[in-house]
């Protein structure tokens, strides 16, 4: 007999992409900008790096993360220094785990976007006087629309279904860092198959959404380009 749907996970789930989403889109914007402008002969190489979650497997990354974030770790020790707490299995060290694996679904589409934008529209902005800053957010962003809404529903898709790497340096802490992924894996275990029905079928639910709507964002702007 299944147990009521807890809504713990899907609150923490939504919270945890909403957050990453605002970081990634905060980090992945210069990052990407800088990649679209580049000649420096590393920029292959930070290419790579970025790239690499898409083919890593999560618990891989997941692994090396739980060593960075734990009190012995680099990035764990120097937080434990300042503030006295861990960052593995907690909702922080989740949002630094969510940046980096899904970083690479915001760069791409924002990159792909100023690329084809070219030069001219920043250049002809300088000549009316537009600081880089004004010309960026003027000029620059609304011409790239359509990867900025891509780039965003990617990056806060892409968080909803995270299971390794927050598995490994969240762990399965109700209320605290089961996201709905781990919720879904921990049903099944307990054999409560109307609750992972429940969750799973929400999670293909706005998996589809997000899908169909950045497809047909896609095929409006084919469409509305001059042949």
């Amino acid at each position: 007999m299944g147990s009521k749907l807890d809504f713990s996970p899907i609150l923490l789930t939504l919270h945890l992409a909403f957050v990453s989403t605002i970081l990634l889109l905060l980090i992945g914007l210069p990052l990407a900008w800088w990649l679209s402008r580049s000649k420096a002969w590393f920029k292959t190489l930070i290419e790579a790096i970025v790239s690499l979650p898409i083919i890593l497997p999560p618990t891989v990354l997941g692994f090396y993360l739980l060593l960075l974030l734990s009190p012995k770790g680099f990035l764990g020790s120097t937080w434990f220094s300042m503030t006295g707490g861990s960052l593995a299995f907690t909702f922080t060290g989740l949002v630094i785990g969510s940046i980096l694996y899904s970083l690479p679904f915001v760069v791409q589409p924002l990159q792909t976007a100023f690329e084809g934008i070219g030069k001219w529209p920043l250049e002809t902005a300088a000549t009316l006087r537009a600081s880089f800053i004004n010309g960026f957010f003027t000029v620059i962003l609304p011409m790239a629309k359509q990867g900025l809404l891509s780039a965003t529903i990617l990056g806060f898709a892409h968080t909803l279904g995270e299971f390794g790497v927050v598995l490994m340096i969240g762990g399965n802490i109700p209320g605290k860092t089961q996201v709905i992924s781990i919720a879904i894996y921990e049903s099944v275990e307990k054999l409560d198959f109307l609750n992972a029905h429940l969750l799973s079928g929400g999670m293909i639910g706005c998996s589809f959404a997000f899908l169909f709507f950045i497809f047909l964002l896609n095929r409006r702007v084919k469409m509305a380009k001059p042949t």
